[in-house]
């Protein structure tokens, strides 16, 4: 999480300067507070006036102030920064960080800092793949340091299209992981997300409104909180990208029960996010069906209950949280789906509460346990996604 967060970000003379823009809008919107340090050449690619604005900090690139002479202590830097991300680091950058070549600002901050250190090379190919330049970055390696590069978040074996810096989301992606408690680690969690189709011919089904954001905020949040995530999902674009993030798509009913039944003995915890239909048709036409006739009547069956699958396999070692989507008597309702499923707590929003419920990228909940309540204000599906996974850490 980097709310509140020092980052002093390093800018070199790289034609990918640009992208600082980018990494410092990112920053800031995370709650993050940075510093700039540029070096005389990457002043020529970017020009600090621009960073600046967007720090709300004037950029750091002398030893000393050209109005006042006033000193930039390197060392105080170095103590004030939580993490020191250098983007783009050129291929001469790395080699004087490398070495200890101290003839500018950024090195000698690099030199001070106390905190993690992250590097984004940017630079040709051949320059990347030059024995000079990967011993350099092996040494950074070697120091501790962190080299992000595209394709992989962190340096790969191969060089098959390395060199340019990697993109400003997925850096930033990295920072965010590197900060996250990792009160997870070791545990694998099914999240079951987004609804189910069940056919009625070729081209139609039975549906609803879930769109899969709920279920993809849990997904990212168990990731990078160190968990090792198999998410379910129904139809919908919204899958989250994280190597912890295993992704199985299904689109009936009957197909998430077989992926969740699979998966969640070998998980510790399992989170019944989707909204899975309660009924399928009974038989499935081959052909579409033309209007014909002034009615058309379709007899439905019940599909598979998963959540109450899953409650009766649980061992005392995993743990279950399921959801309530209800629109009247809501909490009564919601606490006899927690006894009848065997849930250890469950989610309960209601399509009563303005910005919740599905499609939204709000929600308000209240997480009902065996002995309590507890209730949340209107917020992010992000934020609401971190209280939830809070209390299935208190509960496991």
């Amino acid at each position: 999480m980097l709310k509140g967060k020092k980052i002093v970000l390093g800018i070199t003379g790289s034609i990918a300067a640009y992208k600082a823009c980018l990494l410092i809008r990112g920053l800031v919107r995370r709650g993050a507070e940075v510093q700039v340090v540029i070096t005389p050449a990457g002043k020529e690619f970017i020009t600090p006036i621009t960073l600046s604005a967007l720090t709300s900090k004037p950029v750091i690139s002398d030893f000393f102030s050209q109005r006042d002479g006033t000193w930039h202590s390197h060392v105080s830097l170095g103590l004030w920064a939580d993490a020191m991300l250098i983007a783009p680091a050129t291929a001469s950058t790395i080699g004087k960080m490398a070495h200890g070549v101290a003839d500018n600002m950024l090195i000698t901050t690099y030199l001070s800092m106390k905190a993690p250190v992250f590097v984004a090379p940017a630079m040709d190919l051949d320059m990347f793949a030059h024995p000079t330049t990967q011993q350099n970055l092996d040494t950074l390696r070697s120091f501790g340091n962190h080299i992000i590069e595209p394709a992989s978040g962190e340096l790969a074996s191969h060089l098959e299209g390395k060199g340019r810096m990697e993109e400003p989301e997925n850096i930033i992606q990295v920072l965010d992981d590197f900060f996250y408690e990792k009160d997870l680690q070791g545990k694998r969690i099914l999240i079951t997300s987004g609804p189910t189709y069940e056919k009625i011919d070729p081209v139609r089904f039975i549906g609803n409104y879930s769109s899969g954001k709920m279920g993809a905020a849990l997904a990212e949040e168990c990731a990078l909180r160190g968990a090792e995530v198999e998410l379910v999902s129904g139809p919908t674009h919204l899958l989250p990208v994280h190597p912890r993030i295993h992704v199985t798509k299904v689109e009936s009913a009957q197909q998430m029960y077989d992926a969740a039944t699979r998966f969640y003995p070998v998980c510790q915890a399992g989170i019944l996010c989707a909204a899975v239909a309660d009924f399928t048709p009974e038989s499935v036409a081959e052909e579409k069906i033309k209007r014909e006739g002034s009615d058309l009547v379709l007899r439905l069956k019940p599909t598979q209950d998963i959540a109450k699958a899953l409650g009766q396999q649980k061992r005392d070692d995993q743990r279950l949280v399921g959801f309530a989507l209800e629109t009247h008597d809501e909490h009564q309702h919601a606490q006899e789906k927690r006894r009848r499923k065997n849930f250890d707590f469950i989610v309960l929003n209601s399509l009563n509460d303005k910005g919740a419920g599905f499609a939204h990228d709000t929600n308000k909940v209240t997480l009902i346990g065996v002995q309590d309540e507890k209730h949340f204000d209107l917020k992010s599906k992000r934020e609401v996604a971190r209280d939830i996974v809070n209390e299935l850490v208190n509960v496991l």
